[in-house]
């Protein structure tokens, strides 16, 4: 029988279905990226994977703030990371959820703030202002610097999972994030 919560040796349905289910969307939010800065201006393609940008990455705030509440509530059943190396990953993680609040994050608060506003899945969510807010504007300035630097932590994380964990210590890390 599946578990759905967390236990010390293995995490649990909803943790692993979030975790895996948001690595596709940050994949294809990071191609989207990528698309609209490498890619020339009038290109279909940039403009249809950009197309998707602010709704995908909507919907992963809100994933982020479920995944973040779930990971909470089981805090101490989570398997443990222990010694300098269960320190650092400890460290990545924070960084790396940090980073899943604050880019979006400031974005949705340019947005709140613009002459555009923000509708999400047909919903307005905040309306067009008069005017721009430029004390709402001014953090996202760096919302696609520190896109790419939420995209080097991941990849790092990534390479932590496959080369220590899988090559180096061989151990069954990844098990426990498969279900196995």
């Amino acid at each position: 029988m599946t578990q759905v919560i967390d236990n010390p040796h293995r995490y649990g349905l909803v943790s692993r279905v979030l975790h895996w289910g948001m690595a596709i969307l940050f994949a294809a939010q990071f191609l989207s990226a990528a698309a609209h800065w490498a890619l020339p201006r009038e290109n279909a393609l940039r403009e249809t994977l950009w197309s998707y940008h602010i709704t995908l990455g909507t919907t992963l705030f809100l994933l982020v703030l479920i995944r973040g509440v779930w990971g909470l509530v089981n805090l101490k059943r989570r398997p443990s990371h222990s010694g300098p190396m269960g320190t650092a990953a400890s460290a990545g993680q924070a960084l790396i959820y940090a980073l899943m609040i604050i880019v979006p994050g400031v974005r949705i608060l340019a947005s709140a703030g613009s002459t555009r506003g923000l509708s999400y899945l047909g919903l307005e969510i905040f309306s067009p202002q008069a005017a721009e807010f430029a004390w709402m504007q001014a953090p996202a300035e760096w919302h696609g610097e520190m896109g790419w630097i939420l995209a080097l932590v991941v990849l790092g994380h990534i390479l932590m999972a496959l080369v220590w964990h899988r090559m180096i210590k061989r151990d069954d890390v990844l098990a426990t994030m498969a279900g196995r």
